[in-house]
This record gives structure tokens, sequence and C-alpha cells, in this order.
């Protein structure tokens, strides 16, 4: 795990300390439904449990390992060192990966649930944003070219939707990964039996794998990560349309700044866009992340190690990632300086072209046919186009175009013009938007 992108809660829960205890815990909820079903001598887990109470010592442990070459062994022989007697009876008719697998799930679980509080701040972030701005006017774009009227708080609805929809996407993949297996080396409860899995897992929150092998079934793991990717996505998106706003021709909107903040090793103008270009670079990670847990499904027959190693790696990193992700994408849209008079500005460089659809529906309720009006409105409008960045009066506006032409002065009167021309009329259905949007804030 990266220091830098991973926050003290997330490399707590992905320590070794924490990750043997979870084994601990497995073991432990097995042994205790072996005591229920009278496999193993009744409070053989409690003498365990406080044996090794607050004694498990990681660095032993690994030291173990490096002789055992196995790290469940090593584990175990810790164990029994601490213990004594009553460790014989751990792990009776499991293997590994019974271990390996409910713990992995165990972690996922908690890591997910702090991503979840992550996520949750961020969409009050965002929701806070769409209703300051709900009717904060900006053009709106398409191919990054000016194309209608819309209103800040849109776009930031439009982010607090996808967030929400990812968001619950994680919960359900959550729901998925909390499979385990106490079924053996190859799934078939040879030693063990579906009751006293049910009893282990149910008091560790988990519900057996439907159909086990040596593992629990590794696509429940690529839609996990599959889902903390689409989570990095939608903060890619929101963060590239910062880093767009940013831009000195645009100018829309702009990072917090801080006090003694640098920007620039040469330029002490700059003021860059960082935390949203670190976002993007994140959520590249995140995608190569899920790619890697899609390989990891397919296995060797009821089991093969490959997928071992990959998630050593990715359940740390990726857990960690999404996590850092989300609470700096917050922090970025809380601090996020909006700036209404800029969007004004550029929603006014065209010199209202925008109004061009109003123009030519108008022509055609007016009985003309829409290829034809669609020529006839373009031909002003890319006559506009022509002159735009003149001095204001050098050329006629769009408005006095089209009044002018003849042909449209035959179809539409002043009255026909006002309406075509009104933005309330692109704007009429923002508010209903962005209220639908923020039905889904408490999720």
């Amino acid at each position: 795990m990266i220091e830098r992108y991973t926050r003290p809660a997330l490399a707590e829960l992905w320590s070794d300390a924490h990750r043997y205890e979870t084994w601990l815990r497995v073991e432990l909820a097995a042994c205790e439904a072996m005591e229920a079903a009278g496999r193993v001598p009744a409070g053989t887990a409690e003498s365990v449990r406080q044996k090794t109470a607050g004694k498990l010592n990681a660095k032993q442990i690994l030291e173990i390992e490096e002789r055992t070459k196995h790290d469940v062994i090593a584990f175990l022989t810790h164990v029994e060192e601490l213990a004594g007697e009553p460790a014989r009876w751990l792990h009776l008719g499991m293997t590994s990966s019974d271990v390996l697998d409910a713990s992995l799930a165990i972690l996922l679980r908690q890591a997910a649930d702090e991503i979840v509080i992550g996520v949750d701040q961020l969409m009050q972030a965002l929701a806070r944003k769409a209703e300051q701005h709900r009717n904060t006017l900006m053009i709106g774009r398409s191919h990054g070219i000016h194309a209608e009227p819309i209103t800040a708080g849109l776009v930031f609805a439009g982010f607090f939707s996808e967030v929400s929809r990812a968001r619950r996407a994680l919960v359900v993949a959550r729901e998925e990964i909390s499979a385990g297996k106490l079924a053996g080396a190859v799934g078939t409860y040879a030693t063990l039996d579906p009751e006293i899995e049910i009893r282990a897992l149910g008091a560790l929150g988990l519900h057996p794998e439907v159909v086990p092998t040596q593992v629990v079934a590794r696509d429940r793991h690529a839609g996990y990560f599959m889902a903390l990717a689409r989570l990095g996505t939608a903060v890619e998106r929101m963060a590239l349309t910062v880093r767009h706003w940013q831009r000195t021709e645009v100018g829309e909107a702009m990072e917090a700044f801080g006090k003694g903040q640098k920007g620039s090793s040469a330029m002490p103008h700059k003021k860059n866009p960082i935390l949203s270009e670190n976002l993007c670079g994140l959520a590249r990670v995140l995608r190569a992340y899920a790619g890697a847990a899609l390989e990891d499904v397919a296995l060797w027959h009821e089991r093969d190690i490959s997928h071992s190693s990959v998630e050593r790696v990715i359940g740390p990193d990726a857990t960690g990632i999404a996590d850092f992700m989300v609470r700096r994408a917050a922090s970025l849209i809380d601090g996020l300086v909006v700036n209404a008079e800029r969007m004004q500005h550029n929603l006014e460089l065209t010199g209202g072209l925008f109004f061009s659809e109003g123009v030519m529906l108008a022509l055609v309720r007016k009985g003309l046919a829409r290829q034809t009006a669609y020529e006839l409105v373009q031909k002003h409008a890319l006559a506009v186009s022509a002159t735009l960045g003149q001095p204001p009066g050098c050329a006629p506006s769009f408005r006095e175009r089209v009044s002018a032409d003849p042909e449209i002065a035959a179809k539409l009167t002043v009255a026909d013009l006002d309406e075509a021309f009104d933005i309330k009329h692109h704007l009429r259905w923002g508010s209903v938007i962005i209220d639908r949007a923020l039905r889904d804030l408490d999720v």
C-alpha cells in the first residue's frame, strides 16, 4: 500500500496484525460451531481465545513462515505455541482457503463500509453544490463546443446521481462478497458438514458459497473490484470536468487554493487543478485492478494459487485508493470555487447562437419543412460564428440576422421570436431534474 494514498484506517485494516486477528476469528467461529455439533470438546474455543488475547505477534508469525513457506501453517503454529493443548482442535477438517477466503470476505466488507462513509460525504457535498447553484446559468457543451444553456446545479446533480448509482453497486458487491466456505479441501465437506459451516459463517456475518470448491468463486471478487472501478470512474468524470472548468480560457470554476500553496516550481502565477488530476490518475489504477480481478476468475479445476498473489496486492491497494479518492473528491467539491460571472460571460460569447434550435422548431411549427428550416437557420448561425470575437456592433447579431430574413419574417412574428429567444424555455425543467436526482440523498 502506498502511504500517500491510504488513510490510516485502511492501512490498519490491511495490516498483518489485523489480518491474523481476523484469521483467528474465523478459526474460533469454526471451533465453536464444531463444539455445538459435539465434534470438539466444549470450551475449547474460549480457552484458545483467552490464551491468545492480545498476544498474537505478527513478526513471529512471519518469521515462522520464512521456515514453513506456508502462511496459514505459520499462523497455526504460533497459535499452538500460545494456547497449548486446546489449539490442536483448531482447523479440524479445514483447508487453508477456508480461513483465507472467509477472512478476505470480512476484510473486504470492512473496507467497503469505510468507503461508503466517504461516498456519503461526497454525495452530501454534491447535493450542497447542486442546491447552491440550482439557478446558476452556464452554457452546456457537447464535443467541448457550446450547445444550449444549463445550470451548474444540473451538472452537480448529474454527478450526484452517478455517484449514488455507484454507491448502490458497491453495497450490492459488498453483500455478494460476503461469502465464505468451510467445506474442506475441494468443497465436499468430507470431514465437516454444511450445518457447521452455516453456524460458523453466520457468526462472522457471512453466508456459505453455493457450490464451493477449494475456494469461494472469484466472480464474486471480480464484481467487488469492478464496483470500485465504477466508483472511481464516477469520481474521475467530475474531476475531469473540474479540470476543464479551470482552464484559463474557460475559468468557470477553480479548485480551492490554500494560503502558502504553490502551483509551479517555475511559474509563480500558476494555479493548477492538481487534486482533480490526481483523482483522474488514481481512477486509471482502480480500473486496472478490476481487470486483474477478472483474470482471477478462471482458476484450474477446483483451484490453483494464481489468484492469491493478485489479491494480496489489489485488496489493500484498490480499497485504500477508492477510500482515499471519495474523501478527496468530497473535499474538492466542498472547496470548489464556482465563478458564476464567468459562466454568464461564456454563455454570452456566441451572441445567442444557442437559440438556433428554438428558431428552427418555431419555423417547423409554422409549417416549414424541418430540413428547410434547419438550413435557413444554419445559414445565419454560421455567418454569425464567422464574426465572433469582433467588437460589439461590427456585425449583426444572430437575433438581428434572423429577424431581417424575409423567409423567416414571413413565418415568425416578433412575439414568436421573443419566445424562441427566451432562455427560460431551456431551463424550465431544471429544478425538477435536480429534485429528481436528490431524492437519493438519504440512501
